[in-house]
């Protein structure tokens, strides 16, 4: 079985995480989607998989469309965290951003966007 779970220990909110990331992350992109990646190395030390998402207020004025939107990329994670762990590692901070202004129609099309960013990681 596998875990399907979003936990708190795993969400990306510390300040200075997000900026370490920011300042040393490599930026891969798929369709709509745009993701950040710092992996664990001997020189930087990641304890944990830590992951968050975000959606632009420069595409989506109203909050209740980015939180839609956020909602999706989460349970993208949560649904894929295991694809997601092989294609990134184990110990890895990520946030994912939605990078265009038209809003997804299904959880379908996101996913496969999400499967689609992971897979192309792996080759």
């Amino acid at each position: 079985m596998q875990n399907t779970k979003y936990p708190r220990a795993e969400k990306l909110k510390m300040n200075t995480e997000i900026g370490l990331l920011f300042e040393k992350g490599k930026w891969r992109t798929s369709g709509n989607l745009r993701i950040i990646i710092l992996k664990d190395k001997p020189t930087l030390s990641v304890e944990t998989t830590r992951f968050g998402v975000s959606v632009s207020k420069r595409y989506f004025k109203r909050a209740v469309h980015r939180n839609r939107i956020k909602r999706l990329l989460r349970e993208c994670y949560r649904l894929n965290k295991d694809l997601f762990k092989n294609a990134f590692g184990e110990k890895t901070i990520a946030m994912l951003f939605w990078v265009s202004s038209e809003m997804p129609q299904k959880f379908q099309d996101v996913e496969a966007q999400f499967i689609k960013l992971c897979e192309a990681q792996k080759k």
